[in-house]
């Protein structure tokens, strides 16, 4: 038998447990072309709050449905001659034990630290790649403000701009996590956002301006940032995490505050850079080795405990890359 989560109702505001259900489902005889695959890791995201919501540009999750997400897989059978009994595979499996998929679908993971594939070198890490280096753009003594510091992607994004020569800044929700991202991830400063005035700290810690804002929140603090933009900025646009369990969008700040920076922003979609995954891992693998690079990761164990690790992510207590391994 097959455990899968499904979606039991569309939550109003906070995604909690009880939202979520179990559903036994018999694995049945594997069809031609596919590939049977056990799931190893479940990789959790901001990004599925907006498919439960019905409004994410990827797909919309309803009630009665298995909840997607990308997963790292043994291959347990398989009926096409690229894969084989043994091979470690990511996909998008979803929330569930097992999952038939197209050899299409699939991708060999020959890096020892799997999980990473999920994580660094993975879809949050191409995310942060893309986002700073490709569009960005850093130079040597830019100041560099991200907000969820020690996110998945903002993790990524804070040691990045680090080895390329900034001064990173983050932002956070507790003191553990500033003090993650100093001690951990290399941030020179992090700002408690809970219990210091981020607007102060920021015209303390950047008198020139920001240089490049890579906002995976929405809400007030891209109003904060964006009214201390430098000359010449950069906006990355990622992320709502301010706003997913909100059922209305915020106004989004004054276009005044980024024609007096002269500020270049872009919207970043990670799906739009994924030909060029193999270059973004072929850079960031030197880095990894190095120590340079790493993510912190979350990991929960069980299938079980899925829509409670779904949760805690949502209410902002993961500390890193959020994971289930399911097996």
């Amino acid at each position: 038998m097959n455990t899968q989560v499904i979606l039991k109702s569309r939550p109003e505001g906070q995604p909690e447990a009880e939202h979520f259900d179990f559903k036994q489902v018999p694995v049945t005889e594997l069809a031609d072309g596919l590939v049977r695959c056990k799931t190893r890791y479940l990789s959790l995201d901001p990004y599925m709050r907006s498919q439960i919501s019905g409004r994410h540009i990827s797909q919309a999750i309803n009630p009665g449905d298995v909840l997607q997400g990308e997963t790292i897989s043994d291959v347990i059978a398989s009926n096409h001659q690229d894969f084989k009994v043994g091979d470690v595979v990511r996909g998008f499996g979803g929330w569930q034990q097992f999952a038939d998929l197209p050899a299409s679908a699939l991708v060999k993971v020959a890096h020892p630290h799997q999980s990473y594939a999920l994580s660094v070198l993975g879809m949050p890490g191409l995310t942060a790649y893309a986002g700073l280096m490709w569009q960005a753009q850093p130079k040597p003594g830019d100041v560099v403000v991200v907000p969820a510091a020690i996110g998945g992607v903002g993790a990524t994004v804070g040691q990045l701009a680090k080895a390329n020569g900034c001064t990173v800044i983050g932002i956070a929700g507790s003191d553990e996590k500033c003090q993650i991202a100093v001690d951990k991830l290399g941030y020179h400063h992090c700002i408690n956002r809970k219990t210091e005035d981020v607007a102060a700290q920021l015209d303390k810690l950047c008198p020139n301006g920001i240089d490049i804002y890579f906002d995976l929140v929405g809400g007030d603090m891209l109003h904060t940032a964006s009214h201390r933009l430098a000359i010449g900025a950069r906006v990355i646009l990622c992320g709502l995490i301010a706003e997913y369990n909100q059922t209305e969008r915020s106004f989004g700040p004054e276009p005044a505050y980024w024609i007096k920076a002269r500020a270049t922003v872009h919207g970043l979609v990670v799906y739009d850079f994924e030909p060029r995954r193999q270059e973004f891992i072929d850079a960031c693998m030197p880095l990894i080795e190095s120590g340079q690079l790493h993510m912190l990761e979350d990991i929960s164990e069980g299938i079980d405990a899925a829509p409670e690790a779904f949760a805690k992510l949502m209410r902002g207590e993961n500390v890193g890359k959020t994971l289930v391994k399911v097996s």
